[in-house]
């Protein structure tokens, strides 16, 4: 599996038990939506570092207009 795809499963996961979503709520939402979700969900416990989130969103930036 590719970085990529780890991290994805990771943060899929994480949006599973942190946030109730469903895979396709997932796959639906922006890294700046799951980025903020987790943020305002208080804990974290994702094994993805911000640092790594970050870079997922340089690398797959939110497209506006």
């Amino acid at each position: 599996m590719n970085l990529f795809g780890a991290r994805a499963v990771a943060l899929s996961g994480a949006a599973a038990r942190i946030l109730g979503w469903r895979p396709e709520d997932f796959w639906a939402a922006t890294p700046a939506e799951l980025a903020s979700s987790l943020r305002d969900g208080g804990e974290t416990t994702s094994r993805v570092s911000s640092e790594e989130l970050t870079n997922l969103l340089l690398l797959f930036p939110d497209k506006v207009g």
